[in-house]
């Protein structure tokens, strides 16, 4: 089942880049996998539509609480194109690694292969919001650490 929900995400991911040019918007339907799924997508073709569309896209999923330290949009811009996230853009490939699953809190360890061939990690944190409001049992990123270096190219 969650095979066939990643395809339909990947297939609207597909869609919605390459002839609506829109953003996902957080929606209750969307499991804490396919919500890292989507921006991970998303910031690995970054510039496509348009320039920074992956960071956009992100920033679409922050939650409400992470908003309040990484926001608004243009100062989550810069911090994305800081060396420690910047990483992250236009990577090469990623694979998402379930290590806890709550009723409210999910976490994730995202190994990722940037675009010099570096293989690092990352500690990837979505959260149910809770209060009332359009995000309302909408899983959302609360935190994303800073890399871990895992190995380096030859």
């Amino acid at each position: 089942m969650i095979l066939i929900r990643l395809f339909f995400i990947l297939f609207v991911l597909f869609l919605c880049k390459i002839t609506l040019a829109e953003l996902i918007k957080p929606n209750s339907q969307l499991l804490p996998e396919e919500v890292v799924l989507i921006q991970l997508i998303a910031l690995q073709k970054n510039n496509i539509p348009y320039e920074d569309a992956g960071i956009e896209q992100t920033w679409e999923f922050a939650h409400p609480e992470n908003r309040k330290f990484t926001g608004p949009l243009l100062k989550f811009i810069l911090m994305m194109h800081t060396p420690s996230y910047s990483i992250i853009l236009n990577h090469k490939k990623h694979n998402i690694i379930l290590v806890k699953k709550f009723d409210t809190q999910t976490f994730f360890f995202v190994e990722l292969i940037n675009n010099q061939g570096v293989k690092v990690g990352f500690k990837w944190i979505v959260e149910k919001v809770l209060e009332d409001g359009k995000y309302r049992n909408c899983w959302m990123t609360t935190s994303v650490s800073q890399p871990m270096l895992l190995s380096e190219s030859i």
